[in-house]
């Protein structure tokens, strides 16, 4: 059956569209006014999807959010999530019905970046059915949440020729959302590691939000490392990878310094640490070309506080700490999202089609 507005004359059509059309924005500006109200009151609800071992959730708590619902599905991850913050940690969110997550505010998650096995066939978020970031799409859909944080590597932006980012893009505004997204550096909000994630954020209602440029404070590597005396022997390596190591630098600089081996065996030695990796190889960073991070420093590198708990063997937080998220960086997004939840929307008022 066609559209109302086509069985209608032409000046009936027009009224029925602008009367629909203020009905919405009305209903998006009392929306906007409630999420105004919590913010004053501290009681905003976030969800933390793909959690990790807690970072997103960290910035979240520091923004006086408050979150209702985790899920990861990693077992030491869980581990180490309930040691520091408590309460449940469902698992695997593929498993988990949307109906029963938590009504919430904020969405945030990680997602794992997977190709799309129908991408640009023009679907929409249909088109996403099948990865990671579906569970995402569903959850937003069932849930209709205010707002979003979610994270992913920079690579994510030029995959498959940008294509896949666009779907992605394109599903969340199909969904009625503001977005926007933006690259970040670690590097310039407070850890001295070099780091660039996507950043994208949503809003219901067309918020003046603008993305940080630098955090508040800034460490450097004299404020991460950990002193050799005081370091386990074991994060020591061989003589022999001391003696190679040096050989392919041609100029010792001043330490301290972290020494990056690349896949083609060369040596770069930088006063910050490159991205920490999950998988890569034991001695891809080392401090001045001799001994590996501890896990202590792995964590300290991404912005984690010195009382977070270790509960796991070291070879679990390293890769964990690789999978993580530069904690002051997202912190700094977060305070950008609440003080943009905290001025009125800007027209227009909605980002669809209507009827």
């Amino acid at each position: 059956m066609p559209p109302i507005s086509t069985l209608l004359p032409s000046s009936q059509a027009s009224s029925t569209q602008a009367t629909a059309k203020e009905d919405f924005a009305d209903k998006r500006i009392l929306e906007a006014r409630k999420i105004q109200e919590k913010l004053k009151l501290k009681t905003l609800k976030f969800i933390d999807l793909f959690a990790g071992i807690g970072g997103i959730r960290i910035a979240f708590d520091r923004n006086n959010c408050n979150c209702v619902f985790t899920s990861e599905w990693d077992i030491d991850c869980q581990k180490t999530y309930k040691a520091n913050f408590g309460g449940d940690v469902n698992g695997d969110i593929t498993k988990i019905d949307e109906k029963n997550i938590p009504d919430h505010d904020i969405l945030t998650g990680g997602f794992p970046c997977q190709a799309f096995s129908i991408i640009g066939d023009g679907k929409g978020f249909s088109d996403t059915r099948g990865t990671l970031f579906f569970e995402i799409v569903r959850i937003l859909e069932e849930k209709q949440p205010y707002a979003f944080l979610l994270e992913n590597v920079k690579q994510l932006v030029s995959h498959n020729g940008g294509e896949t980012f666009n779907v992605i893009i394109s599903a969340l505004k199909e969904l009625g959302y503001f977005v926007h997204y933006k690259v970040l550096n670690a590097l310039h909000f407070g850890v001295p590691q070099k780091r660039e994630r996507i950043i994208i954020v949503g809003f219901k209602n067309n918020h003046p939000f603008h993305f940080p440029t630098k955090g508040k404070r800034a460490l450097t590597l004299k404020d991460v490392l950990e002193s050799d005396e005081k370091v386990d022997p074991k994060h020591f390596v061989s003589e022999r990878a001391q003696k190679r190591f040096l050989s392919r630098v041609k100029h010792v600089p001043e330490c301290p310094t972290i020494w990056h081996e690349n896949k083609s065996g060369n040596i770069g030695v930088h006063p910050y640490s490159c991205a920490l990796r999950a998988g890569a190889s034991y001695n891809y960073l080392t401090v001045n070309g001799k001994r590996r991070l501890t896990p202590r420093e792995n964590l300290r590198l991404q912005g984690f506080p010195d009382h977070f708990k270790i509960v796991v063997p070291g070879t679990a937080i390293r890769k964990q700490a690789g999978n993580s998220v530069p904690v002051p960086m997202i912190e700094a997004v977060a305070s950008c999202m609440m003080d943009a939840l905290g001025k009125d929307p800007l027209p227009p008022i909605s980002n669809m089609k209507l009827l």
